[in-house]
């Protein structure tokens, strides 16, 4: 597979479709180089109000704000724009990545000592696979493939540019919004802010319906 072909496939993401059936969980943790552990995570929206979840995959910025404040190299960019999870013999758990990623995907796991996250499958979407998630979504929530396939399947405005306050980023995952313009401005304060209102129900632990990462011995 071409590194241009490669780039020609695209990741996109369609909260609206998403049913919290968890089969994207599931098959992550069956991808040969993740050792059981699942890289996706499922986020409930106003869990006190819905039930709708929507699936968290890495966003594959253009200029990873994880790595740049990797103390440790820790955090690789593949030439073919793929970011990949922590170096384990190069993190160190500062965390930093963890709090500077603005759509919170990486994650911290204390019992390894390491940041873990999405990294699109690299063994299989390399080799002109799909990832195991989008094999596997029942309602394409997740889908992997052309732009030209997507807008052959599918109705929605892929966009790649989110804006947060002063702050532009580009991905190489695509977020599927209504056709109909929806404003992407984020107003990161002031949502930071609202975690701790005595209403909220996620200003607690935003990861505290995630399951716990199993203990396994050796490094990852």
């Amino acid at each position: 597979m071409t590194l241009r072909n490669a780039i020609d496939q695209r990741f996109f993401v369609d909260p609206i479709r998403c049913i919290g059936c968890k089969s994207c969980m599931q098959a992550c943790s069956e991808c040969a180089t993740h050792r059981g552990k699942p890289m996706i995570h499922l986020e409930f929206v106003e869990r006190g109000f819905s039930t709708q979840t929507v699936p968290m995959v890495c966003m594959h910025c253009e200029n990873p704000t994880c790595a740049k404040v990797c103390p440790a190299d820790a955090i690789k960019r593949t030439e073919d724009q793929i970011v990949q999870s922590s170096l384990k013999e190069r993190c160190i758990g500062c965390k930093n990545c963890v709090l500077a990623c603005p759509f919170g995907v990486p994650r911290y796991y204390p019992e390894i000592d390491q940041m873990l996250k999405c990294d699109m499958c690299y063994d299989r979407t390399s080799v002109g696979l799909k990832p195991m998630c989008a094999t596997v979504c029942p309602s394409e929530a997740l889908f992997y493939g052309t732009l030209e396939e997507f807008e052959s399947r599918r109705k929605g405005r892929p966009v790649n540019s989110f804006q947060f306050g002063e702050q532009e980023i580009t991905t190489r995952v695509f977020l599927v919004l209504p056709e109909e313009e929806v404003s992407l401005r984020m107003d990161v304060i002031a949502h930071m802010d609202a975690r701790f209102d005595s209403d909220a129900f996620d200003h607690i632990d935003p990861f505290g319906h995630l399951e716990p990462l199993p203990m396994q011995g050796g490094g990852v």
